[in-house]
């Protein structure tokens, strides 16, 4: 509507994460380059087919022509009761900020357990070297909290035993 000359839009690398977020592109009449590589909505089924059913006149998607066999295909996906859900369903769109909204509160508070909390301190007052204290630094940072039992991979006596084993070898 505002943009009526608009014939090619690049969308890439832009964080692209619903198809829903596509939609508003159907508007646009003159639209028949279009891409959004590089983006999260690449990934999803059908995303190819949606876009070609959304916007009908795009001729070249993704720096690729749009074939007659597409349309078809996206035609016949998205035509009746089931193809409209479907695409209700694929078109899900991303939770955007609406201004003068009130804020979501049934998020729950992001952040280590009150027990996670008490093994980070355990382990960081049990810490000795500057060595532990790094080491400690980056579990936290790579998401695991120093403490806890890990059901994968060995423990910290078993890593600590291989570089023993490994500097008194020479290897």
């Amino acid at each position: 509507q505002s943009l009526p000359n608009l014939t090619e839009l690049i969308l890439i690398n832009n964080n692209i994460m619903e198809l829903g977020d596509l939609d508003p592109l159907a508007t646009i009449k003159s639209l028949t380059y279009l891409s959004v590589l590089r983006n999260p909505v690449t990934n999803k089924k059908h995303y190819r087919l949606y876009i070609i059913h959304k916007v009908p006149q795009v001729r070249v998607l993704d720096f690729q022509k749009v074939k007659l066999k597409e349309r078809q295909e996206a035609e016949k996906m998205f035509k009746g009761k089931q193809g409209a859900q479907l695409a209700k369903d694929i078109a899900r769109r991303a939770k955007t900020f609406n201004p003068g909204a009130g804020l979501p509160t049934d998020k729950k508070k992001a952040g280590p357990s009150p027990g996670d909390v008490e093994a980070i301190k355990n382990a960081i007052a049990n810490a000795s070297t500057l060595a532990e204290v790094e080491r400690l630094k980056g579990l936290l940072q790579a998401g695991q909290i120093p403490g806890r039992d890990r059901k994968t991979g060995p423990s910290d006596e078993a890593v600590e035993e291989m570089e023993e084993d490994t500097v008194a070898n020479g290897s």
